[in-house]
């Protein structure tokens, strides 16, 4: 018997099936658009916290200072993103997501939750509700999770 065959009889096995399932559809949709996953996140970051510094993009990516200045550079490239210096300071700059970088991450969220109704497709409006309330208790003690 092929032991990843067992494996799918946990039920966390299976949150987890359905969450790599979400994780799937979330790479495949900024592939589609030439961005790589931390460029996505990044875009997607600003988008929800214009001009943000380089050391909180690193902080929120958990990567290094380094490693957000190669990818800003990449996307500053493609005119997706610009960095605009403070108050004449060119040691500190923030960051903005432009025009360009906005329209090719919109539709970003009807994408996944399209992703979520496919998957959630098998069960009717009772079996979702009651999955719902399964899953909220079982995480009510659970540290929640940061986004971002």
């Amino acid at each position: 018997m092929d032991p990843d065959e067992n494996r799918f009889d946990r039920s966390l096995e299976l949150i987890r099936w359905i969450g790599l399932a979400q994780r799937k559809a979330a790479e495949e949709w900024i592939r589609e658009r030439d961005l790589s996953h931390p460029q996505g996140f990044v875009l997607g970051h600003l988008a929800r916290s214009p001009g943000a510094i380089q050391r909180d993009i690193a902080a929120v990516s958990r990567t290094s200072a380094a490693s957000v200045s190669s990818l800003l550079q990449g996307l500053e490239r493609r005119g997706l993103v610009e960095r605009r210096s403070e108050d004449g300071d060119e040691r500190r700059k923030r960051v903005y997501v432009t025009p360009a970088g906005e329209d090719l991450i919109a539709g970003f969220d009807e994408a996944l939750l399209a992703a979520d109704e496919k998957i959630l497709a098998p069960l009717d409006e009772d079996e979702r509700t009651t999955l719902h309330t399964l899953l909220t208790k079982i995480t009510a003690e659970l540290p929640r999770p940061t986004r971002d």
